[in-house]
């Protein structure tokens, strides 16, 4: 990697390039190698100057908090695009909460709250961005985001902005059917006048299930599997004798065996290797294969 002589090449931008940053400071395993550039666009307008103006040849990765990745230890060729303040807003408008893309769900959660508007408490327990939530679905405590979504902005890979209402992503379970290249930059959710006490009463209770069930004060992720059609990948896993399995400095929790943790000095293949022992496992006692929830981006070391 020459992160170096990549900033050359790259356009003119108000936020900063760093090169050779080191990701593993900005992801919640706390593992992975570096990104050959590292790019914190100021706002909106900014990213699409630089999208529209990057060299083709070079390719772009989006993180947003690192929340539900594993960065594997060879590191990310090209510019990583972390989004920063400028994409970090909320406001509200009437009954709608206006967010930014790097906006932390439990933010928005809180926002709302503190506004009067119910409806969004379940975003308190998504770990990660309104980015990452617009992108993969993301749900807890029986909603998901396409139940509360009025419509996002997002640019695609040549700078271009695109406001979608929400029936035409075409959301799925943990995803939606838009370009995977698009990075949201602003979601609006609708709420609903309520009871601010009801409405932290709701949230407390999410919070308080969070630290009763999952290993939140580790380092780890959301959930590792998803769950297949009818089933929960936990008890899947469980039942593959997988709780408390491990490989190197990772394995999965014996807390909630869908979460994986880095117990300390893991490395990222230590990470993937243990989810693909963990769905051989599984396939080999009840027939079905697990999918990753969790991404895994960049470069083995060979």
């Amino acid at each position: 990697m020459d992160g170096e002589g990549l900033i050359k090449r790259l356009p003119q931008v108000r936020g900063p390039y760093r090169p050779n940053y080191a990701l593993s400071k900005i992801n919640w395993f706390q593992v992975g190698g570096p990104a050959e550039v590292l790019f914190r666009p100021e706002d909106a307008e900014d990213l699409a100057h630089f999208m529209k103006h990057k060299p083709a040849d070079v390719p772009v990765t989006v993180l947003g908090v690192g929340s539900n990745i594993i960065v594997r230890d060879g590191g990310i060729n090209g510019v990583v695009i972390r989004l920063g303040r400028g994409f970090t807003f909320m406001n509200r408008v009437n009954d709608e909460v206006h967010a930014g893309g790097a906006a932390l769900d439990v933010n928005v959660a809180l926002f709302a709250a503190q506004e009067g508007l119910a409806g969004l408490e379940f975003l308190s327990g998504i770990p990660g961005t309104v980015g990452g939530a617009l992108a993969m679905n993301a749900g807890a405590y029986g909603k998901e985001v396409k139940d509360v979504l009025i419509r996002a902005e997002a640019l695609d890979a040549a700078g271009n902005l695109f406001v979608i209402q929400a029936d035409k992503m075409k959301f799925r379970y943990r995803g939606n059917d838009l370009p995977k290249d698009w990075i949201y930059t602003r979601a609006v959710f609708k709420g609903e006048k309520g009871k601010p006490e009801a409405i932290a009463a709701r949230i407390k209770e999410i919070n308080d299930a969070r630290e009763a069930t999952q290993p939140i004060r580790e380092r780890t992720t959301g959930s590792t599997f998803a769950n297949p059609p009818g089933k929960k990948a936990w008890q899947l896993i469980d039942e593959a004798g997988c709780r408390g399995l491990q490989i190197g400095g990772a394995q999965m929790s014996e807390k909630h065996c869908n979460f994986m943790i880095n117990t300390g000095g893991a490395t990222a293949a230590d990470l993937e290797k243990l989810g693909e022992e963990v769905r051989r496992k599984v396939k080999e006692k009840s027939g079905i294969q697990l999918e990753w929830e969790v991404k895994r981006i960049g470069l083995n070391i060979e």
